[in-house]
């Protein structure tokens, strides 16, 4: 069997950030021996090789051209220069060469635009920083903008809020490659959640915790976690943290910027990632290990989640994990 294509190229423009640049390198630039997969291998690439400017008055050097990123498994657009602007003709056509060849095309934040000046988010869901949404829509109307997700995964084209949520489209995005596993292990290094649902909400009124009852939904929480195998409701959540559901539920909203049921089912599919990747349990049991009603729901939630079936999941990470190398020894 080929080896699997690791070729990851970031595009570089004139007066970005290095923040969203910095993601990518963090995520898919930096060797991590550690974790005894075969790593990435990254190119930050330029409309122009050659000096880049940069925010704050530096500059990058990048001997790599749009040909390169043309080339590459999967491209990233981190940001455009102008979001009342259009891409080059160039750059269009580097995008719709990659695409076409059967490349993953990410974006971060408003690189959202240049795929789709690309065209290549016509009659496809995507998302942008909240702040640029409205015009995302007005300019591209062929593109279905949702503005209350931090990332969307359709396929072969992925696209993210702002620049932390660009964090979780990468780990994302790792995970796919190298499971939860490996994923978690990234995310811990980074000093992030392990794993935000892509559905979570962009924007929460009140995100870090400001009294007594916040604190008393993060416990109930806690508890939720450690009994996710059981029959749990928001009316039972709500006594854990000793408010009424309809307090309770309001509280929740605004710490989390999702609902229980929500986040519940979330944390269900999360839990049940492990449990695919590293044993043979019949799918109607990893179900109801993790607190699945019926086997028909978990795989409903499973696929509307991950794109795919846990059986399919299953066999695509079983694959992947036999094209690796033995992981090196050690203590």
């Amino acid at each position: 069997m080929p080896p699997v294509d690791r070729s990851v190229a970031v595009l570089a423009y004139p007066g970005m950030s290095v923040f969203e640049t910095g993601i990518v390198t963090e995520v898919f630039g930096l060797p991590r021996p550690e974790l005894g997969v075969p790593w990435y291998d990254l190119r930050l690439c330029a409309e122009r090789p050659g000096p880049v400017p940069v925010l704050g008055g530096a500059s990058l050097h990048s001997p790599y051209g749009l040909e390169v990123l043309a080339a590459a498994a999967t491209v990233i657009v981190p940001g455009v220069p102008d979001v009342s602007g259009v891409p080059s003709p160039e750059l269009v056509a580097a995008l719709r060469r990659a695409h076409r060849a059967g490349a993953r095309i990410l974006s971060i934040c408003s690189g959202a635009f240049a795929l789709a000046g690309a065209g290549l988010l016509d009659g496809r869901r995507a998302t942008t920083h909240w702040r640029y949404a409205d015009l995302l829509a007005r300019r591209y109307p062929a593109v279905t903008v949702d503005a209350d997700v931090l990332y969307l995964d359709d396929g072969d084209i992925l696209t993210s809020a702002g620049s932390a949520a660009g964090l979780d489209l990468c780990v994302h995005v790792v995970r796919r490659d190298h499971g939860t596993t490996v994923a978690n292990a990234v995310a811990r290094r980074l000093v992030i959640p392990p794993h935000r649902d892509g559905g979570q909400a962009q924007f929460i009124e009140a995100p870090v915790a400001t009294g007594p009852d916040d604190d008393r939904i993060a416990g109930s929480l806690d508890w939720a976690l450690a009994h996710l195998a059981e029959p749990i409701t928001v009316a039972r959540l709500a006594r854990q943290a000793h408010m009424s559901p309809r307090t309770y539920l309001r509280h929740f909203a605004r710490t989390t910027g999702t609902s229980p049921i929500r986040w519940l089912v979330a944390q269900r599919i999360r839990a049940s990632l492990a449990l695919l990747e590293t044993t043979d349990v019949p799918v109607g049991q990893v179900a109801a290990a993790v607190g699945f009603d019926t086997a028909v729901t978990y795989r409903h939630h499973f696929g509307r989640a991950m794109r795919t079936s846990p059986s399919a999941y299953r066999r695509a990470f079983r694959a992947e994990a036999a094209r690796l190398p033995a992981p090196p020894d050690g203590d």
